[in-house]
This record gives structure tokens, C-alpha cells and sequence, in this order.
């Protein structure tokens, strides 16, 4: 059932970006394998990368002092990661991307002008283009309050069993999520869909445009 849920669907450009050899994986399948697929990214890099121990960096990106990037990771041109946030456990980011003041992001894949504003947490997750969270956003990862981790996506009434644990969710391009939102593990948010601050996305919802 995992093959209704097509990335390009959600996100214009995989098919003419690095991830396009992975275009056709459930986006649960990229993150659960994030690190073969980073590795992949890094031996195929265009030049202008400074590569240190499995993590590339842009020459135009600009990293401030007090990030902790682990490999392996792709940082892309101009990116902006600011002081204190922590990228690990295999992470790609496109052209433009931002990442604010005390975020982490684990295991996931952002594409290009993709901005986590400041004290987000983003895990084991796809965002398309333009997608933009504010303040204290959250994409989780994990059903810690269930017995059964196991993470089950809703799709038009249809129970997808991904066989994950750890999935968070698949943004469209242009989606905005609100300051202190919560999207909780399994989510779906079709392109330019939109959050509240304060909002909650629960229970493998696919959110579509409002």
C-alpha cells in the first residue's frame, strides 16, 4: 500500500534533484535508510563541497560557530545554519535552506529555501521546497505513547502499515507550520497545506490545502 504515497506527489522537484534515484521509495523507506542514502549523495557531489568526515559543506553555505553537523550530511549551496543547532544520523540540504538557533534535525531531507525557524525538532522526515516552520515547531518521530510503536499512516481511510518506528512525515512544498505546533508520527501535508500555531496534526492525518 506504501506505493499510493508517491514523493512526487508531494515534492515538484525529486525528479530533477540528487534524490531522483530514490524518487520511487515510500518517503518512511529514505529516512529508515537515510544513512545509505546520504552516502550515496556524497560520492555523487558536485564540486564547491568541503567534505570532513562524511559531511559536505557548500563553499557558499554558512555555518556559525556552535553547530554540531554529524555524518553523514550534505549541506548545499547558501545554506544558513545558526549557533547551536544539531544535525545528525544522515541529513541532506538543498539549495537555501535555514536552520535557526537550537534545531535539530535527524534523519531527514529538505529541499531547497526550506526553513526551520528556531527550536524545531524535525525527525526521520521529507519537506518539500518552501516549506517554512515557525518558533518551537515539532515534527515527532516516535509513538512513545503507545505500547506499539510501529507507525501507521491514514490515507483516505486506508491504514498504510510502514513497518517503521520512526517515521515523522512527509511536508509538500510550500506547507507552513505555526509557531509551537505539534506534527505527530505518520503525518501527510499535501503542498501549501497550513498549520496553526498552537496546532496539533495527529493520528497519520493527510492534510491538504486550506
Amino acid at each position: 500500500m506504501g506505493d499510493q504515497i508517491q514523493i512526487r506527489d508531494y515534492i515538484a522537484a525529486v525528479a530533477t534533484s540528487p534524490l531522483a534515484a530514490f524518487a520511487n521509495l515510500a518517503p518512511w523507506e529514505i529516512t529508515s535508510r537515510s544513512h545509505e542514502v546520504v552516502a550515496v549523495l556524497l560520492d555523487d557531489l558536485d564540486a564547491g563541497y568541503r567534505i570532513s568526515d562524511n559531511v559536505a559543506v557548500h563553499e557558499t553555505a554558512s555555518i556559525e560557530p556552535g553547530v554540531v553537523l554529524k555524518g553523514p550530511a550534505v549541506v548545499g549551496p547558501s545554506c544558513f545554519i545558526a549557533s547551536g543547532a544539531y544535525v545528525r544520523d544522515g541529513c541532506w540540504l538543498g539549495e537555501r535552506c535555514t536552520l535557526g538557533p537550537g534545531t535539530e534535525l535527524k534523519s531527514s531531507f529538505l529541499f531547497s529555501e526550506t526553513k526551520l525557524a528556531h527550536f524545531n525538532f524535525v525527525g526521520d522526515s521529507v519537506l518539500g521546497s518552501g516549506v517554512n516552520l515557525e518558533a518551537g515547531a515539532i515534527i515527532a518521530n516516535f509513538r512513545n505513547e503507545r505500547d506499539n510503536h510501529a507507525i501507521v499512516i491514514v490515507l483516505d481511510g486506508i491504514r498504510i502499515r510502514t513497518g517503521v518506528d520512526k517515521f515523522g512525515a512527509l511536508l509538500g512544498d510550500g506547507v507552513r507550520i505555526g509557531a509551537n505546533a505539534v506534527v505527530a508520527p505518520g503525518a501527510l501535508l499535501t503542498p501549501r497545506a497550513t498549520v496553526p500555531r498552537l496546532g496539533l496534526v495527529d493520528m497519520g492525518s493527510h492534510i491538504g490545502a486550506i
